[in-house]
């Protein structure tokens, strides 16, 4: 979608000094933000993805759900910084190319979907370990939880593939 009040946004982040130096130093400098943004998304998709298995019943089921999202959530967390820092500075270099393009605002909404979806289900262990099995309800909710994050993650994976092309 874009709009003149967006596009002016991306015309005033193309006159900045960082998105220059970017544009100067763009060949070694974009690649290399790129590899770490594809490192980030693939430890997130990894983190998620042992926490969405292990509440759908298909990995670790030796470890109790609290667990095992104690020990995956800080991987995700490290990783969303990284992947937040590193696509923050590709829309700088590029901010039309991005923030205009349709594949991304529809990551963006996957985006923050599915880190709604990690909020819900970790907040909800942070305050009662077993709230997740209290019920056949609580188990239903967390499974389709589980499954929705997952099609929101590789979505993410799709659209920020997409944004190349459109």
């Amino acid at each position: 979608m874009r709009t003149p009040g967006l596009m002016e946004f991306c015309a005033a982040i193309e006159g900045t000094p960082l998105n220059s130096w970017i544009q100067d130093h763009g060949d070694l400098f974009i690649p290399s933000i790129q590899v770490i943004h594809i490192i980030a998304i693939s430890a997130i998709l990894i983190a998620s993805s042992m926490m969405n298995l292990r509440i759908l019943g298909m990995a670790s089921m030796d470890h109790r759900l609290s667990f095992v999202v104690g020990r995956f959530s800080p991987i995700l967390r490290i990783s969303l910084v990284f992947l937040i820092i590193s696509g923050i500075l590709m829309i700088v270099g590029e901010p039309a190319r991005s923030l205009a393009n349709s594949a991304f605002q529809f990551k963006m909404i996957c985006l923050i979907s599915a880190l709604l979806i990690f909020w819900i289900m970790t907040r909800a262990l942070s305050q009662d370990e077993g709230y997740w099995q209290k019920s056949a309800s609580r188990q239903s909710t967390v499974k389709v939880l589980a499954i929705l994050s997952m099609m929101l993650w590789v979505s993410i994976v799709f659209a920020g593939r997409w944004i190349a092309y459109l």
